[in-house]
């Protein structure tokens, strides 16, 4: 059996998981990988979020937000996931996990269709790079 990566998706409340239901709801097809969390604003995201998905099993992270610039509800959230989403990748890669694990994507509430492709996208990266284990690494 193939392997099927885990990835853990942090879906901004106003824009990203409205375009993942409204996916849904037109019944596009897309990848059941994702494990979908509801977060009021992709700027909610703590780094530390991320870094607890892939020890606890994670193969891939996915942070979905409002588009650039200024359809955040809360202003600059989507700038503050962003600028975080920069600083994990050096972070990730320094802790020898690759820095393609780690995606953020700006979807709207009216792209379900972006949201099916992105997600598609993303789960045959993380597919490609195989299974990361990297809470197994630590406990060994």
């Amino acid at each position: 059996m193939g392997f099927e990566p885990k990835i853990v998706a942090f879906l901004c409340n106003w824009c990203a998981y409205s375009g993942a239901d409204l996916a849904g709801v037109s019944r596009l097809q897309y990848p059941p990988n994702m494990i979908p969390i509801r977060v009021m604003c992709s700027g909610r995201v703590d780094p530390q979020f991320v870094l607890e998905a892939f020890k606890n099993g994670a193969d891939g992270v996915f942070i979905g937000g409002c588009h650039t610039p200024g359809d955040c509800h809360y202003v600059v959230g989507n700038f503050k996931a962003f600028k975080r989403v920069v600083m994990l990748k050096k972070m990730l890669a320094q802790l020898g996990i690759e820095p393609e694990r780690l995606r953020i994507e700006w979807v709207s509430a009216s792209e379900g269709r972006k949201f099916a492709e992105v997600s598609k996208e993303f789960v045959e990266q993380v597919r490609s790079l195989g299974p990361l284990n990297y809470g197994k690494r630590e406990k060994a």
